[in-house]
């Protein structure tokens, strides 16, 4: 019991709140989302390129839309700008049932591509502002956990219910969106998280001018994104072109592939906490560099593995990486960002998701023309290439701070 309580004085009541509502709302979209190409190829009469279309239609635009979020939510708030996300995306998932046009189920994909871009990124911003910086890391960490913890879940609960992929499991999503936000909206009410961008003593707004002023001058930022970008064209790649790899060229491919993003899950379940504790006594770059490193591996791995057990050890390699990384980048980018400005950086690092339409289009070509793995070991370059751009910018940061150390000393 005491320790229930520690764990609950350690955040802000609303971190607790966004860290459970994402479990839920992840929980009833993966009933729907995963299979929504399945539920437009029966309910409509749509050509398999165009479904792939729509379906892309929502990443694409959430490249976009993360950048997006970031500058409203600096200008106008982070609590009004994640309310209304979360009202579009119900709207979003419902109009999936309603709708059959083609145009019309594009347009809709595109606003959940939005909206949802819009609510990752305030989200994390909002996690940022009421979590003490050493406390910052742990806290992404666990949403990272949550996110996992509802897409473990819900296909599973889905199908066992027998909705996965239905319009039921649309229309509960959308649901889940609605209560969700009410609960949201109450508790800012309750605790008294306003509109203000002003942080820690921070009263100057920015503009929208400003802000690109700084982004355009801040090459920190800027190396992290392009490392960013790299490291998610390694990762996007892998469940596209893996699981091509794997039916073309291992017997029982597919049945091997689901069994491997299954680990993959697991792997995230199991072993994100303690891996997190572990490392949390190292640095932001140290924890970037060796999740490169072990995604490096688990490529190398893919490359020439032939055995399903050989293949299985490659992707829990692959994903203590992606443990590594995920948090840690959440961290590198918040150190860096400017109180009234964190909204900002965040959605300037969801740039990086470029790299999930990089990694399958790249990954197609090279092993349509090379094969498996040199596609696997051009991967594992990528993701320590990456490591130059994390590397220098983590160099221009730490020299900005130390002139702005020197300019106080003298100003003294």
């Amino acid at each position: 019991m005491n320790k229930l309580k520690q764990v609950w004085e350690a955040y802000h009541p609303i971190v607790h709140l966004l860290m459970g509502g994402t479990v839920f709302v992840m929980l009833t979209q993966c009933m729907s989302m995963p299979f929504l190409a399945i539920y437009l190829s029966e309910t409509t009469t749509l050509s398999p390129a165009y479904i792939g279309v729509i379906v892309g239609a929502g990443p694409l635009a959430g490249t976009v839309g993360g950048f997006l979020g970031g500058v409203l939510s600096d200008l106008f708030g982070r609590r009004k700008l994640m309310l209304l996300s979360m009202l579009m995306m119900a709207v979003a998932f419902a109009s999936f049932v309603v709708f059959s046009h083609p145009l019309a189920l594009l347009m809709i994909s595109l606003l959940l591509g939005l909206a949802a871009s819009f609510y990752g990124t305030v989200s994390k911003a909002m996690m940022g502002d009421l979590t003490p910086e050493d406390k910052r890391f742990r806290v992404f960490s666990n949403r990272y956990l949550a996110i996992n913890l509802g897409v473990a879940i819900g296909p599973m609960l889905g199908a066992f219910l027998g909705i996965a992929g239905s319009g039921i499991a649309f229309l509960l999503t959308a649901i889940s969106y609605v209560c969700f936000a009410a609960i949201l909206a109450l508790a800012c009410k309750r605790y008294a998280i306003t509109d203000t961008t002003a942080k820690q003593g921070d009263t100057e707004k920015p503009s929208l001018g400003s802000m690109w002023q700084v982004l355009k001058r801040d090459v920190a930022l800027l190396s992290f994104v392009l490392g960013g970008i790299l490291l998610v064209t390694v990762h996007g790649q892998m469940s596209v072109t893996l699981s091509q790899y794997l039916r073309e060229n291992i017997a029982d491919g597919v049945a091997l592939f689901g069994v491997m993003m299954s680990v993959n899950g697991m792997t995230v379940l199991v072993l994100q906490i303690p891996l997190t504790r572990l490392v949390e006594r190292y640095s932001l770059f140290s924890r970037i560099a060796g999740g490169a490193v072990l995604m490096a591996v688990g490529e190398v791995g893919f490359a020439f593995s032939a055995s399903w057990s050989w293949l299985i050890a490659a992707m829990i390699v692959f994903t203590l990486g992606e443990i590594l990384i995920v948090p840690a980048e959440y961290a590198q980018i918040d150190k860096i960002s400017p109180a009234n400005m964190r909204g900002t950086y965040y959605g300037a690092q969801s740039v990086s998701t470029l790299g999930s339409f990089l990694g399958p289009w790249a990954g197609g070509i090279v092993l349509s023309a090379y094969g498996g793995p040199v596609m696997f070991l051009g991967m594992a370059a990528l993701a320590i290439v990456s490591l130059v751009f994390y590397w220098w910018g983590q160099r221009l940061h730490e020299k900005r701070q130390q002139q702005s150390i020197t300019l106080c000393e003298t100003a003294s």
